[in-house]
């Protein structure tokens, strides 16, 4: 399990790293994953950014 929140947070940035970049490649007809593999990896990025913001919260108080 993820402990630190700035891991989470790295681990959601990454994860729209490669959102953003398959969007662009798609812009040019070589998209590396499907529309459903977009929406899984949105999702995996919002919910390591939820729990990034929940540990930061647990650890603040």
């Amino acid at each position: 399990m993820i402990k630190s929140g700035a891991l989470a947070f790295t681990a959601s940035g990454l994860l729209m790293l490669v959102f953003v970049v398959n969007l662009i490649l798609g812009r040019n007809a070589a998209p590396i994953l499907d529309p459903a593999g977009e929406m899984l990896i949105l999702f995996a990025a919002a919910t390591a950014f939820g729990i990034g913001t929940l540990i930061r919260e647990a650890q603040q108080n």
